[in-house]
C-alpha cells in the first residue's frame, strides 16, 4: 500500500491552504496513493498558539461539514483514502478531531484527541474538550487505520490500545515544533511504539513559522519492526511517499511474541 503524508505550511487564508493541501492530495493520487494524511490543523493558521476567544472558537466547523464534504468528494473522485484534522465543533463543545474518509468518500469514523495540553504556544486546553470516542481504528480499503493525534502519541496506554483494537497502520498528525524536543526523541518514541505494538506508523506534521512557533516538519513513516523507512525533510512543503507492506505484520516480534504474552490480570493487580 502506497501512503503520501502532505507537509505543508498554513497561513490565515483558510481557502487557500485548503486549495494547496487539494492540489496536493491529486498529484498523490496520480502517483499511486492510496491513503493521503495531512497533520494537525492542517488548513488553519495554528489556532491555539494564542489563547482561546470568542472569535477563534467560531472557527470550528461540524463533522460532517464543508471540509469533509469536499474531501469526501475527492476521496470518491481519485479513490483514496483521506486522513484529515480539523478544529470540530459539536454542539457547544469543540474538539481536536481526524475524520478517516474511505475510499468511496464516506467517513468510515472520526478520532477526537484525548489528552489536552496547555503550555507555552500551545494553549489547547481552552480550545478541545477532552475526547469522547475512544481510540479509533476503521476499517478502509487501505487497511485497518488507527489515528493518535499529536499529544496523544506521548501516552502508551492509548498507543496500546490502537493495537489491541487491531490496527495495522497508526496515523499521527502532528503540530510539532522546531526545537520542542530533544533531537531524535519524536522518531525514537514512534519507533518504539511501532516496535512494542506490532503496527506502522505515520506522524505527518505542520511546517513553518507562525507568530510565536515554528513547525519542523520531518515527517517520516515507521516499520512494525521499529525502523524508519521515509522522512521528509526539515522546513519545506513535501509530500512524503511510503510504500508499506502489511504482510510484515504477522512476522513482526509485537504480533509473533509480545502481545501473545501478556499478562493484563497481573498489571491490574499492581
Amino acid at each position: 500500500m502506497r501512503m503520501a503524508l502532505i507537509q505543508q505550511h498554513a497561513t490565515r487564508d483558510k481557502e487557500d491552504n485548503i486549495t494547496r493541501g487539494i492540489k496536493a492530495l491529486e498529484e498523490a493520487a496520480s502517483r499511486g496513493a492510496q491513503l493521503v494524511a495531512y497533520g494537525e490543523l492542517a488548513f488553519d493558521f495554528f489556532l491555539p498558539q494564542h489563547p482561546a476567544s470568542s472569535e477563534s472558537l467560531r472557527s470550528a466547523e461540524p463533522i460532517p461539514g464543508p471540509t469533509t464534504e469536499l474531501f469526501s468528494e475527492k476521496a470518491k473522485e481519485l479513490g483514496v483514502v483521506i486522513v484529515l484534522n480539523l478544529f470540530e465543533r459539536a454542539g457547544e463543545r469543540t474538539y481536536d478531531t481526524s475524520p478517516v474518509i474511505d475510499a468511496d468518500g464516506k467517513i468510515a469514523g472520526k478520532t477526537r484527541m484525548i489528552h489536552i495540553i496547555e503550555a507555552p504556544c500551545f494553549h489547547e486546553q481552552g480550545y478541545y474538550s477532552p475526547g469522547d470516542l475512544g481510540a479509533g481504528v476503521f476499517d478502509t480499503a487501505a487497511g485497518r487505520i488507527g489515528v493518535a493525534i499529536c499529544y496523544d502519541r506521548h501516552f502508551p496506554e492509548y498507543m496500546r490500545a490502537l493495537a489491541l483494537k487491531g490496527a495495522e497502520l497508526v496515523v499521527v498528525p502532528q503540530a510539532g515544533a522546531v526545537g520542542e524536543w530533544a533531537p531524535g526523541i519524536f522518531e525514537a518514541e514512534l519507533q518504539v511504539a511501532a516496535f512494542q505494538n506490532g503496527y506502522f506508523t505515520a506522524l505527518v506534521n505542520r511546517v513553518g513559522k507562525e507568530d510565536c512557533v515554528t513547525f519542523a516538519g520531518q515527517s517520516f513513516v515507521t516499520d512494525p519492526e521499529g525502523r524508519i523507512i521515509a522522512q521528509a525533510p526539515e522546513g519545506e512543503d513535501y509530500i512524503l511517499y511510503a510504500d508499506i507492506d502489511f504482510g510484515l505484520l504477522k512476522k513482526c516480534f509485537a504480533r509473533r511474541y509480545f502481545l501473545l504474552d501478556r499478562r493484563p490480570d497481573i498489571y491490574e493487580a499492581l
